[in-house]
């Protein structure tokens, strides 16, 4: 009998290519396991940045409200378990092997990538524990992710940025009409945010699907510390903020929110089962606070976008101490646009540790450095992100902060050194 170490790595090796947009394999499998129409609501969620966050405050408002729910999540941090929750937990290695030795079965000659076999894992497991609604977080575009094999009851659309170019096109246009792949003809349509290329009300009219849109259908508003959001049917008032940081977070609960209204009765969402479930929200690494004499910021903050609200939120979020330094620990892969990355958070940053990153997609911390193009700024080098975080230590002094992020590769280290995960 593999171990689930063991699983993964026969996982890594089956399929020649690590990434294959093609519904067609998967697809072949589902059937034959009986997940193509699952037994369970689903709502998934895709979006160059928010997802994660959007899809751990659907999860949470739905537990809330009573509701048992499967949650799909990628990539993890340290343990492959993180990807897959039911009611809140991560479900466990029996579990998982249980379910691949399903899949394995099933598929025959059938080759699967790593994330297709995520994917149906996800799906297998959260039909054996009978959940009412499964929320699926997108792992790369939309039309031809894993995740697009079922339809989705409700549909998330959180924000269109320039990722993935290799894989998803280099216009924001391109890149919008394959998120919005995961759309359907008369369900509802979430966008997080008006501000969408053309290709996605485009694809909402030719289905034609139930456009919600953020401004429009659902809106929020902050006042010091508490928050209002009117939705469909739904007013709320005097909620508490999100327990995750930034005020990115009210757009990406309000989202969430209207996914969740669009999908059931409204008069179950109340203002104290709205504000239990905003305190239950947990996940790492997304503008995560590690408070102390010296403050930690973790956030993956992987592409030129999510720099951008990085930026945003270390203006909004004062120095612990008048005087303070900034001090950046960051990692980038290869594929990923590091000056981009660099040039949206330089202002605010007064020394950088720049860190190698292993495997293939990684490179040195002198290559990463020349990549970031950070001219004269106060820059050192480290052979890996604990090393990093280590000599960021060292230097930093009570009242400065040191921000963590360039790469899930990056964040997940560097939590694992702060002994916090």
């Amino acid at each position: 009998m593999r171990t689930l170490a063991e699983w993964l790595a026969l996982h890594e090796s089956v399929h020649p290519k690590a990434i294959d947009m093609d519904l067609t394999r998967v697809s072949s499998v589902a059937q034959a396991l009986g997940l193509t129409a699952p037994p369970f609501q689903v709502i998934t969620v895709a979006g160059t940045n928010g997802k994660g966050s959007t899809v751990a405050h659907a999860d949470a408002l739905l537990r809330a409200l009573g509701a048992a729910t499967g949650m799909f999540t990628s990539p993890h941090f340290l343990r492959y378990n993180e990807r897959i929750r039911v009611g809140g937990a991560e479900v466990g290695d029996a579990e998982l092997i249980a379910a691949f030795e399903r899949i394995e079965a099933a598929r025959g000659a059938t080759t699967l990538t790593f994330f297709e076999y995520n994917t149906l894992a996800a799906l297998s497991i959260f039909a054996a524990r009978r959940v009412d609604v499964a929320v699926l977080e997108v792992g790369l575009g939309g039309r031809l992710d894993a995740t697009n094999l079922v339809a989705a009851d409700v549909a998330v659309l959180t924000s269109v940025g320039l990722d993935h170019r290799d894989f998803l096109g280099d216009t924001l246009d391109l890149i919008g009409a394959e998120k919005a792949g995961i759309f359907r003809a008369q369900r509802p349509a979430v966008l997080g945010t008006p501000d969408m290329p053309p290709s996605v009300f485009a694809r909402i009219a030719t289905l034609p699907a139930r456009a919600l849109i953020a401004g429009r259908d659902f809106s929020w508003e902050v006042r010091a510390d508490r928050w209002s959001y009117r939705g469909l049917e739904l007013a709320l008032d005097e909620l508490p903020a999100p327990r995750l940081a930034g005020s990115i977070q009210y757009r990406n609960a309000a989202a969430a929110f209207a996914a969740v209204e669009a999908l059931g009765p409204p008069a179950a969402l109340t203002a104290s089962r709205v504000s239990a479930a905003l305190g239950d929200v947990r996940l790492a690494g997304r503008m995560q606070i590690v408070a102390g004499p010296v403050e930690w910021i973790l956030d993956i903050a992987h592409n030129e976008p999510a720099a951008r609200v990085l930026a945003g939120h270390l203006r909004e979020r004062p120095l612990p101490a008048p005087g303070g330094r900034t001090f950046a620990v960051v990692g980038v892969l290869a594929d990923k646009d590091a000056a981009g990355i660099a040039a949206a958070v330089a202002s605010l940053i007064d020394a950088w540790v720049v860190c190698a990153l292993p495997g293939p997609r990684g490179g040195s911390a002198a290559e990463l450095a020349r990549r970031l193009a950070l001219g004269s700024a106060d820059l050192a080098l480290a052979p890996s992100v604990e090393a990093g975080c280590a000599l960021a230590a060292q230097r930093a002094r009570p009242g400065d902060r040191v921000v963590v992020f360039g790469s899930v590769y990056t964040v997940g280290p560097a939590l694992e050194w702060l002994r916090i995960y």
